[in-house]
């Protein structure tokens, strides 16, 4: 290519960065990691949510700080406007997580309602926070019949657009209802072992990001807009 060629005339050099490893912080969070843990169904033996207990033992020996949301009550979204409790606790547990888990069931091929309805709940953007932007995810699924990875799949394309650090090992437990004794405890089994894979997976994600997800996500397109909504009020106020 000529010198002509690598010209970048559409740029605007004020809001181009180069990515630089000294952006990225050196000093690292001491606290312990925060985990929010959600599943998606209402079911007295509900499987979804015994593999997010199971989870949530690992990630507590880990050294991580779990919380779990039951989504009994919560409402439908646009049912109600977001000062019900149920919408506020989730709404909360979101901005304190670092990361977070999203176990579904498998139904008619896809994740249930109740786990849709969870995320549908969490906003783009509030106020100035963007909740679950720069959070480490982890998704997982469980079916009745043979292994599927329809919700996990699923549960991806939805990190993305959350703008979530989705990793990239996953969890899917085919018959589910036969990896559990009388106890509800998870029986030895390369499905169990999958799962402490992704616990371990998901910790060191989120202690290698924690620390830097505002450098990670921040956008040159963004950084546009704000530099151009900018100077639309200086505007608005000289004239």
């Amino acid at each position: 290519m000529s010198r002509e060629d690598m010209s970048l005339p559409n740029l605007d050099e004020t809001q181009f960065h180069i990515p630089s490893s000294g952006a990225f912080s050196r000093q690292y969070s001491t606290h312990k990691p925060r985990f929010l843990l959600l599943y998606g169904s209402l079911r007295e033996r509900s499987f979804s949510r015994l593999v997010v207990e199971e989870c949530a033992r690992l990630l507590t020996r880990m050294g991580g700080e779990v919380r779990i949301f039951d989504p009994q009550g919560l409402p439908l979204p646009d049912s109600t406007d977001d000062q019900h409790p149920k919408v506020k606790e989730l709404r909360e547990l979101v901005i304190w997580s670092e990361g977070q888990v999203w176990c579904s069931p498998e139904r008619h091929g896809a994740m249930t309602g109740i786990m849709k309805a969870q995320i549908d709940w969490i906003p783009l953007s509030q106020g100035a926070v963007r909740p679950t932007q720069g959070k480490t995810l982890a998704v997982m699924q469980v079916e009745g019949g043979s292994q599927s990875f329809n919700v996990v799949n699923q549960l991806r394309v939805l990190g993305r657009w959350m703008r979530m650090i989705t990793i990239p090992n996953q969890s899917s437990v085919a018959k589910a209802f036969l990896e559990f004794d009388d106890n509800n405890r998870m029986k030895p089994s390369g499905y169990y072992n999958r799962i402490v894979d992704v616990m371990e997976e998901l910790m060191k994600f989120t202690l290698l990001t924690r620390d830097n997800s505002d450098y990670l996500v921040d956008r040159y397109s963004e950084r546009v807009e704000s530099a151009e909504e900018l100077m639309k009020r200086v505007n608005q106020r000289s004239l």
